[in-house]
């Protein structure tokens, strides 16, 4: 597949749009070309005396549509303001036409749909007024207006005490037993990088100081801990415990509102690793099936039973854990929806306070990347329905939503959770209205300024960069993060 760009550069937002009809395949762009066989879409801006003409051309299986679009040249203010929206509008629904595929989501592409209609809310938009404009500019469907507006409800009482000094905190140990084929985290297998792990724990702990050092130095409050990777329980019981000692030792930990653990595989988790957990004070960990189909598991290489994530929950609950996550996936490889309802009606009955449901998201870096046409037709629109409905029924709110390119059929990311277990957590790391710091590998950081102004910080992504330039790194960290410090010492 070629996509051209004649007289223009506005690649990542036309990418971005052809990948909700087309999730999984690698593209060839040229600019400016005049001679080009086979599938592509081309984007064309022609500026006349008085009118800017935009064009579309989509060629696929010898299908051909064309769009066109003019405007004004007074009435253009910047090409980002305009093209971009009318270029992408224009690829959209040529697409629409040759595919026959109609997104839900309409044009939407970015991570955070709720965010956009919290805005509105915020600006005193009524509901019917939320619906009419995003489906007007972006052709959202209705269901998933009433989703998103749902979650924006849900979520607007606990975002809108916002508090530069409060913050929150993501720790990251980058270890797991296996990689998963869909996995597209920087998480490494513990049979390669096991020889790591004690540096890497060392050096976690001390990044781990020094955030606790600023945090008290500028009068911060600790909010909410989230322990991730990665499969934190991949480690030893002694590591895990050592990494949460350090966090108590650092940070005032009295008034933390959410100390969430992803405890994660089965086959990683033990008593003796529940028990340092639940004693170092940990009040939320995940415990994620993904698939109580065994033959599921193996496919996507786990090496775990179902069996042994129900006992995994059980002990969970018997050392005292009263909030449990569960996640769910949605398309998994030879996963059927019958096979999905089992797996989330099994989940259910278990009772745990939330339950999340991801979509398959074919990633580059994903072992499932190579087959990714393969899993396109998949019956994922299917499982979330059924989701919705009965997990809606059983007591479960959708509270959080996200969204992530190459999603089998452009679908969404959701956390459902009975009322007042909604986790903090990923509400504000969705949100981006508290700034979370990250401590470890690949973990990234993001500094909200006091006029709402956001600036990440990215740490390395591999742990043996992150251990051999570790000091580097935090003078790094502390360079771009000293503006920031000051303006909330100023406060």
């Amino acid at each position: 597949m070629t996509i051209l760009f004649s007289n223009h550069t506005i690649k990542y937002e036309i990418e971005s749009t052809i990948k909700l009809f087309i999730p999984a395949k690698r593209f060839n762009f040229l600019y400016n070309e005049r001679n080009y066989d086979g599938d592509i879409i081309m984007t064309r801006i022609k500026t006349g005396k008085r009118f800017t003409y935009l064009y579309a051309y989509v060629r696929i299986n010898n299908k051909i549509k064309r769009r066109a679009y003019h405007v004004l040249n007074e009435k253009i203010k910047t090409e980002k303001d305009l093209h971009e929206y009318n270029l992408c509008k224009l690829v959209y629904l040529c697409l629409i036409e040759i595919t026959g595929i109609t997104p839900k989501w309409g044009m939407l592409t970015g991570i955070r749909p709720v965010r956009k209609v919290i805005d509105l809310i915020e600006e005193g938009f009524s509901k019917a007024e939320v619906f009419a404009e995003l489906k007007n500019k972006f052709l959202v469907s209705d269901e998933k207006l009433e989703l998103a507006y749902k979650i924006a409800k849900i979520q607007t009482p606990l975002i809108s005490n916002g508090d530069c000094k409060t913050v929150s905190l993501y720790v990251s140990i980058p270890f797991c037993p296996t990689r998963c084929s869909y996995c597209s985290f920087v998480s490494h297998s513990i049979e390669k990088t096991k020889k790591l792990i004690p540096d890497y724990i060392e050096y976690l702990c001390n990044e781990l100081k020094m955030l606790g050092k600023m945090v008290d130095e500028l009068g911060l409050r600790m909010d909410t801990i989230y322990i991730g990777g990665g499969t934190p329980t991949s480690v030893e019981a002694e590591d895990l415990q050592k990494v949460m000692e350090c966090l108590s030792e650092s940070f005032d930990i009295s008034r933390v509102r959410e100390y969430n653990v992803e405890a994660g595989r089965a086959d990683t988790i033990t008593f003796e690793k529940l028990r340092v957990i639940k004693e170092m004070g940990a009040t939320r960990i995940s415990v994620n099936p993904q698939t109580l189909n065994d033959d599921v598991l193996k496919v996507i290489g786990r090496n775990h039973t179902a069996k042994q994530t129900v006992d995994a929950y059980i002990m969970a609950r018997n050392l005292g854990f009263d909030n449990i996550n569960m996640d769910l996936i949605a398309g998994l490889p030879t996963e059927t929806v019958e096979s999905f309802k089992d797996t989330l009606d099994r989940v259910i009955a278990l009772d745990p306070e939330s339950i999340t449901i991801h979509t398959l998201t074919i990633k580059r870096s994903s072992r499932l990347y190579s087959e990714g046409e393969n899993h396109i037709c998949n019956p994922a629109t299917q499982a979330l329905e059924y989701s919705m409905k009965v997990l809606t029924e059983k007591g479960y709110n959708p509270y959080y939503l996200y969204r992530q390119k190459n999603t089998v059929e452009n679908l969404e990311n959701t956390g459902y959770a009975k009322r007042g277990k909604e986790s903090l957590y990923n509400i504000f790391i969705m949100d981006e209205t508290q700034s979370i710091l990250g401590a470890g590998c690949a973990a990234s950081t993001k500094l909200i300024y006091p006029n709402g102004e956001l600036i990440r910080i990215h740490n390395y992504k591999f742990p043996y960069e992150y251990i051999n330039s570790f000091y580097k790194l935090m003078e790094k960290k502390s360079i771009e993060s000293n503006a920031w410090k000051e303006s909330i010492a100023m406060i």
